[in-house]
């Protein structure tokens, strides 16, 4: 099961330097992540100040 980012993402990118697939990318108004590629590590979870990524 691969992760989301949900609307509480304040696009601070810790997400993204973290991850170990580099599957999360810079949207519109949020972090995405591309849930193909997404390896349910759970990393990012982990380094969000604002716990915006979570299991689908």
């Amino acid at each position: 099961m691969a992760y989301t980012i949900t609307d509480a993402c304040i696009s601070c990118g810790v997400c993204e330097a973290e991850c170990p697939v580099s599957c999360i990318t810079a949207g519109d108004d949020k972090y995405v992540i591309d849930a193909d590629a997404c390896i349910d590590c759970g990393t990012c979870a982990g380094v969000c100040p604002v716990e915006a990524p979570q299991p689908e």
